[in-house]
């Protein structure tokens, strides 16, 4: 089927759509204005901007999707906290989207986050406490303790995961986290698990727990590079079929 084109008046309106929101994001930067701040009204900011109302309300919901604002309702708009669930629905959708055609941005995801986790757990490393160590270990346990039940290890999965970069302590960066590993798993699901080796799957954690309490660095970039294999093996299959 042949490829739609946009008309150049509705490319057109796109983009003053998107110019409107930039102004809104400008104004809010302008006025000083933080987290949980109130936002001027429609009303104020369709007078300012010299735009319509439903225009003003159309760039309002963009922004409150994107999540630069919230808009209360009764209560008014704010400057939205720290929210990447748009960002993680957006790549998991792409990621999802791309099986249907050979899976290759599902696979620049992975190799996002591998790169990710493989680069920083030097750095990790080097800020590494004895305090950080019991943490990881802590969590270990208790994943060993659900392999044992039987019990799905997803949580922690993540909860291992967010540990190993703690000694960073960028609030950024493990967010970063968090949205690579949920969209990482959903692509995961997509894709089909099949029977789960939990005990592999446990050891496979000790192991990488064990360079990282070690301090070697190279052999726990090494091991965090081979946690991807099995994930990239299935996406390979779907490239194939």
């Amino acid at each position: 089927m042949a490829s739609q084109e946009v008309s150049p008046a509705r490319f057109s309106a796109q983009l003053r759509s998107h110019a409107l929101q930039t102004r809104i994001m400008d104004l809010i930067l302008d006025r000083g204005l933080d987290v949980g701040d109130a936002l001027p009204t429609e009303s104020e900011l369709s007078a300012e901007l010299g735009v319509g109302r439903n225009t003003v309300r159309e760039s309002l919901k963009v922004l409150q999707a994107l999540g630069v604002i919230e808009i209360r309702h009764g209560f008014g708009m704010f400057v939205a906290p720290n929210n990447f669930s748009a960002l993680v629905s957006g790549l998991t959708f792409r990621g999802r989207l791309s099986l249907r055609h050979k899976g290759e941005e599902a696979m620049e995801l992975i190799d996002v986050r591998q790169a990710l986790e493989s680069g920083l757990i030097g750095p990790a490393i080097d800020l590494l406490t004895d305090e950080h160590v019991a943490d990881l270990r802590s969590t270990m346990e208790a994943m060993e303790d659900a392999a044992k039940k039987g019990e799905p290890l997803h949580e922690h999965d993540a909860e291992f995961h967010r540990r190993l970069y703690a000694p960073l302590n960028n609030e950024l960066l493990i967010n970063l986290m968090d949205v690579f590993w949920q969209v990482y798993r959903k692509i995961h699901l997509a894709i089909g698990t099949g029977p789960v080796n939990l005990e592999q799957q446990t050891q496979d954690h000790w192991d990488i727990f064990e360079a990282v309490s070690n301090k070697d660095k190279a052999l726990a970039s090494e091991r965090l590079q081979r946690h991807f294999d099995g994930i990239r093996l299935k996406l390979k299959d779907v490239a194939a079929a």
